[in-house]
């Protein structure tokens, strides 16, 4: 039998923050519904009234937007800096969104006989499955554009992160968006989930999560040739070449894997070094990662905090054997879920920590001899949704860059999410692209007119 509600534990320290009722199959069909009639009168609304309410909507995600960051911390252990940059996330995406509403434009074609133009249509009623890595942003990455061209939006959070979405929810009413056309489904993905992207009266699912759970959503999409956009897993590469700033490479390679505790599609867990610098980066990169703070996420000191939950702890405990040679951080003893930052340093290429995605604060440093070797490591798994070149060369920059089969590549840097520019994935790492000037497109239908002229 599902459970009817389930407890938020705040990761730091194991307590329970609140509990939260889980959403029924018959909850979903019920929300369906109301989705749907509210969706109609979204769509027939002016565009510039529609726009002015994201926007609102936006200003007060701004004003409450330490109040999201702290229950952030609260319920999935991120730092206090992180969450501030999540809510702020959410703003400015629905900010965007918004700016989009009244250039969601269809194109006039010149065809014989008459006048043929498009028209971009909403889909109707979206579903967005979030995860609990980054529970504020990514679901505002399906739902600002989803609600900008037209849509109705329901959103599942993870039942371990579902209380930002709950206030989000709040606050978009206090924006004066209509009853019921944002709605927050809590609830177990087998029971709330399902419900949703089996549920005929939803045009679109958006998930993010595992590549196992993201297979079976789609074939379940399939079976109903109902739209779907995938962001799944990954195993980037962070490829740092003899000619790089080594020290600048050293320096910002802990955080490309330990931000947010390594919970992060886009972690660089492969960090392949090449074999001429090899030992060099490693006396570098020592320090720099002995030396991140590990603790209290509400301590703006803090750079990394616990991971989510036991289970996730143990999972990363699994790849990491006693006596495993590695550069090692520290981590706070007692309650909450810690691990500590970990680098290991004597791994084979195809061993389990080299080519699975941990989900922790773990990475694998690997040696290569030339570029082909190292766009050969890079290319070797299932993966392939970021990664990061350092070279001072602009022609090996541009040369890797093609060749790495990944979504989001950064040179001499490890960014790989701005909300101005499309995100997703090659190979498993999922289908479709989020974000950037042509997000709001993913949620609509292409109507084609034509009108004769012949007389």
């Amino acid at each position: 039998m599902a459970d009817t509600h389930h407890d938020v534990l705040d990761p730091a320290t194991e307590e329970v923050v609140t509990t939260v009722p889980a959403t029924t199959a018959a909850e979903v069909d019920t929300a369906v519904a109301r989705a749907a009639r509210a969706q109609e009168q979204w769509a027939a609304a002016a565009p510039a009234d529609r726009a002015r309410l994201l926007r609102r909507f936006a200003a007060v995600v701004d004003d409450h937007l330490e109040e999201l960051a702290r229950l952030e911390v609260r319920e999935a252990g991120h730092t206090i800096g992180n969450a501030r940059w999540e809510a702020g996330n959410v703003r400015d995406l629905l900010d965007y969104a918004a700016g989009g509403v009244e250039r969601l434009n269809g194109r006039q074609i010149p065809v014989p006989g008459g006048m043929n133009f498009t028209i971009l249509e909403p889909l109707g009623v979206v579903g967005v499955i979030a995860p609990w890595n980054f529970p504020m942003p990514i679901a505002a990455w399906g739902t600002a554009p989803a609600l900008a061209a037209g849509n109705a939006v329901l959103l599942k959070p993870a039942e371990t992160t579902p209380l930002t979405a709950l206030r989000l929810a709040e606050l978009a009413l206090v924006a004066g968006l209509p009853e019921h056309l944002f709605q927050v489904l809590p609830g177990a993905g087998d029971v709330t989930g399902d419900a949703l992207v089996e549920h005929p009266g939803v045009a679109k699912i958006v998930f993010t999560g595992s590549t196992r759970v993201g297979k079976s959503i789609m074939a379940k999409c399939a079976d109903r040739v109902k739209r779907v956009t995938l962001e799944l897993g990954g195993k980037s590469p962070n490829i740092v070449f003899a000619d790089a700033d080594l020290d600048a490479a050293a320096a910002a390679t802990p955080m490309s894997f330990l931000d947010n505790s390594g919970q992060d599609c886009c972690a660089r867990t492969r960090i392949l070094v090449q074999a001429s610098v090899y030992d060099r980066f490693l006396d570098l990169l020592a320090p720099a990662v002995e030396s991140v703070v590990v603790g209290d996420p509400s301590d703006e000191k803090t750079q990394m905090g616990p991971l989510i939950s036991r289970t996730q702890l143990e999972r990363v405990r699994g790849y990491v054997p006693d006596g495993a040679k590695a550069i090692r951080g520290s981590a706070p003893d007692g309650p909450g879920f810690w691990f500590p930052p970990t680098v290991l340093t004597d791994i084979a290429p195809d061993a389990p920590a080299a080519c699975e995605e941990i989900f922790g604060p773990v990475a694998a440093v690997i040696p290569f001899d030339d570029e082909e070797d190292a766009v050969r490591l890079a290319n070797a798994t299932e993966y392939g949704l970021s990664g990061s070149l350092w070279t001072r060369d602009v022609a090996r920059a541009l040369r890797v860059s093609g060749a790495v089969r990944a979504g989001n590549l950064s040179v001499n840097s490890h960014s790989s999410v701005r909300y101005w520019t499309p995100f997703g994935g090659y190979k498993q790492s999922g289908l479709g692209r989020e974000l950037g000037p042509d997000a709001l497109t993913a949620f609509t239908e292409t109507k084609n007119v034509f009108i004769s002229t012949e007389a």
